[in-house]
């Protein structure tokens, strides 16, 4: 059976007939649903079927009386939140205290008065409902608070005082891998979360138990698939006794941190190399300076052994030829070094940023010149196998220059770290439409994880090299309309190969 919406059902028990009609008249028209039962048996049969609100039984039945009912609904849990009101003329104070001890919420005694039956029940139902609404506001609260503890990203978790688990949110069972229903009821020890740190489970204790407030800003728990999570936890005692427990997931910011690190370190790193830059430019400046300056007391030199190579003509025969063949050494000389001089003066002044018609092989012929200083400190020799009818191409020379005298500083130092004597190679070919020249060496060649990013900006394989000469050197090439590559060579060292497009 089930109730009407508003209306509560009452179940009368009684074995005497007169006195269920009685009570039926009594209550008829109060706006209560009647059901009637005439023995212990069917009584419990009724009230676990119909669920009443309210039981008015009988004390004194045949069978099973009305304190073994009252016992038998109580237990259970089906039937234990039903009102039971005992009727009996046992008046006796023992009989009234025995009736409330085992579940009742009140004692008539008969013979009743019908307005004090109605009144009663019509207490016991109000309660009924107010107790009713009670838990079902109850629910909701605990449903509210427990979606309000999920929503939060930290994960939080209630402690007794004796350490037992009485909640946990989502987030906390996500951040230790334990679900609420292993939890629950468990003493927050057994879970081993700061297993191996003494220290932080004395404090845990004091903190239930003494209500001594906890915080850490960083600790690792062990979570129940066996990783390790690191967490900011923070520990607040409760009036009523017990705590409560804070954990926050911190992996995201020390992930932060560790990049902020990294960041930090590279910028550093980065300010070193660009003060480095600074220095050479520097350096570049000064060059250019010194080449100025050293060039006029050779040009003076070269001067002056010409008018002495005049002056001697009127010396004897042998001696003349002798000056003068000394004197054709030194204006040899001068007049090299003088051109050593001006092509330094163009290679360190500042670009026009003008592209011009350009011979590869005639460019790179005075690129090996360049290298000769480096060719004789290295005792590296440097050969061009230059092909022939190359097409034109157009591009900076100053930058062209650079390139190429870069790669060949590099091979020659790395064929010379090598303990190689093998000269460097530097050719030129046309290949599908493109211009291009390669440098091979003889050296070490590069290591993995050099050759994975060896373009990239500040990487080196040289001891105390800045890591820069080559992401120029593609980025010239680039933006040429060309490109730089590497290969390993077959016998030992590194092909660098650049590519022009041919001038139309």
């Amino acid at each position: 059976m089930t109730p009407d919406s508003g209306s509560e059902q009452i179940l009368l028990v009684d074995d005497n007939p007169t006195n269920l009609q009685v009570l039926f008249k009594t209550l008829e028209g109060s706006g209560y649903r009647l059901l009637a039962a005439r023995d212990g048996e069917a009584a419990l049969y009724t009230a676990k079927r119909a669920r009443p609100a309210l039981i008015l039984l009988d004390v004194m039945m045949p069978g099973m009386d009305g304190f073994e009912v009252c016992e038998r609904l109580k237990a259970d849990p089906e039937t234990a939140d039903i009102a039971v009101i005992f009727l009996s003329a046992l008046t006796d104070s023992q009989s009234k205290v025995h009736g409330l001890a085992i579940g009742g919420v009140d004692y008539i005694a008969k013979p009743f008065q019908t307005d004090e039956v109605l009144a009663r029940v019509r207490t016991h139902i109000k309660i009924q409902r107010l107790e009713r609404a009670l838990a079902r506001r109850n629910t909701e609260l605990e449903d509210e608070n427990q979606q309000i503890l999920n929503a939060v990203e930290e994960g939080i978790l209630g402690l007794d005082v004796t350490g037992r688990v009485t909640s946990m949110n989502a987030q906390a069972a996500a951040i230790t891998g334990w679900p609420a229903s292993d939890c629950i009821g468990e003493l927050f020890s057994q879970l081993q979360l700061f297993s191996g740190d003494e220290a932080l489970n004395q404090s845990l204790g004091l903190l239930c138990a003494g209500g001594v407030s906890l915080r850490k800003d960083h600790v690792s728990i062990n979570t129940r698939t066996g990783s390790i999570a690191p967490v900011a936890l923070s520990g607040s005692p409760r009036s009523e006794g017990g705590a409560v427990l804070v954990l926050r997931d911190i992996s995201e910011w020390l992930q932060s941190q560790f990049a902020l690190e990294q960041a930090r370190e590279e910028m550093d790193s980065q300010r070193q190399h660009l003060a480095h830059i600074e220095r050479l430019s520097t350096g570049g400046e000064m060059a250019a300076g010194i080449a100025h300056e050293v060039n006029q007391p050779l040009t003076a030199v070269t001067n002056y052994a010409r008018v002495a190579q005049r002056l001697v003509a009127d010396l004897p025969e042998e001696r003349r030829q002798k000056m003068d063949e000394v004197l054709t050494k030194i204006t040899i000389q001068a007049e090299r070094a003088a051109a050593v001089i001006q092509r330094m003066r163009s290679y360190v002044k500042k670009p026009s940023g003008g592209r011009v018609v350009l011979a590869l092989n005639a460019v790179l012929e005075d690129v090996l010149a360049l290298a000769e200083v480096d060719s004789r400190v290295n005792a590296i020799p440097v050969r061009l196998i230059a092909a022939p009818n190359l097409p034109a191409i157009f591009a900076d020379e100053v930058q062209l220059q650079q390139v190429a005298l870069n790669l060949i500083r590099n091979a020659m130092e790395s064929t010379a770290n090598a303990g190689q004597s093998n000269a460097v190679e530097v050719s030129t070919y046309l290949d599908q439409g493109l211009v291009c020249f390669k440098v091979k060496d003889f050296g070490a060649g590069l290591a993995p994880e050099i050759e994975a990013q060896l373009f990239s900006p500040f990487v080196t394989s040289k001891e105390g090299g800045m890591g820069i000469g080559l992401s120029v050197s593609k980025s010239i090439m680039q933006g040429h309309g060309g490109d730089i590559r590497y290969q390993a060579n077959p016998d030992g060292g590194a092909i660098f190969s650049c590519e022009f497009p041919v001038h139309q």
